[in-house]
Order: structure tokens, then sequence, then C-alpha cells
């Protein structure tokens, strides 16, 4: 059992913007599984696939940002899932844009999302898999910043970035360890 989830805002305004890199992440594997968001449950959208005969959900909560640990709770306790078998795809402003970095565990850091995923389920002991998008030309407040579109010209950069994750996260739920998919991706 592996569940993979993208964090994001589930309304269409919010598609573009450098707070839904976790939910173009988790899209961009469904598409590689060769799954759709069919299913509304927990408070998400999921995906079921299977790789090597176990079961991975893949999930777009739709809480939004600030609580997506509620849909993270929810679907750890209907899976009978441990955060050991947890992968969260999100946007992290302290890593440059375009750049994705792969951990075992940490802090929130400055992530509402995370600090909701963390205080729900009561451990930070969860993969996860940050999509950068720092942009150091730009000036305005973090939360602004987040929720304001990419940049044409940027585009295909996090286009990318999303792709390397989803690759990344698929690598994970087919058993290979953490240490190794970091070796791999990150950077």
């Amino acid at each position: 059992m592996f569940i993979i989830v993208g964090l994001g805002n589930p309304e269409q305004k919010y598609f573009k913007t450098f707070h839904n890199m976790g939910y173009l992440a988790v899209g961009d594997a469904a598409n590689m599984l060769g799954v759709k968001f069919k299913k509304r449950e927990c408070e998400a959208l999921t995906a079921e696939a299977h790789i090597n005969g176990e079961k991975v959900i893949l999930a777009q909560p739709l809480t939004y940002m600030n609580n997506s640990g509620r849909a993270v709770k929810q679907l750890l306790a209907k899976y009978k899932a441990t955060p050991d078998e947890l992968v969260i795809l999100y946007d992290d402003y302290d890593i440059p844009k375009g750049k994705i970095r792969i951990r075992p565990d940490g802090s929130a850091g400055t992530h509402n999302g995370m600090r909701s995923v963390i205080a729900e389920i009561g451990t930070a002991a969860f993969k996860r898999i940050r999509i950068g998008i720092r942009d150091s030309e730009v000036n305005i407040p973090i939360i602004n910043y987040v929720l304001s579109n990419v940049k044409e010209e940027d585009y295909e950069l996090f286009v990318s970035a999303c792709n390397r994750a989803a690759e990344a996260a698929v690598e994970l739920a087919k058993g290979k360890p953490c240490e190794r998919v970091m070796t791999d991706f990150n950077g």
C-alpha cells in the first residue's frame, strides 16, 4: 500500500498558481500510472493504481491548502496505511524554482499545508517531495507570491519539475529506497 498526495487548492482559479504544484505533480503521477481521478472520498479526489500487485492511492485534497491534513488523516485511516506508506508532493518557497528535493521526513518549514498534515497525523516522519518555486527576482509577500500564476516564460520549467517530482513519487511507490530516490532526483 502506498498513498501519494499532491497538495493544492481545488478551484480552477488556482490551477496555474505556485501553490498548486503538488496537484499538478500528482496528476502527472496518475498519468504515468495510467489512471484518472474518478472517486471522491476522504475530502479528496482519488485515483487507484497498482504497482507490482500493491495498491497505490493518488489524491488531491479538496480541503484547500491550509486544511490538507484532514484529507491525509482520513485517507490513512480508510486504507489502514501508516505514515511510512505516505508521500506528500508540494510547493516550497525555500527552494529555487524548478528544483526538487526529496526527504524521508522533516519539519513543515513555512508551509501551512504541511503544518496541517503534521498536526493531523501526529508525525513528521513521512516522505515528502518539495517542488521549488522561489524566484530571487520577485519581491512580494510569500502569500501573494504562492497564490499568483506561474509566469508564462517559466511554465515549461515548472512542468518539468512537476514531472520529475511525479517520477520520484512513482519510484518510491515501486519500493525504491528513499535514499536512492534522493540521489537520483534531488537537485
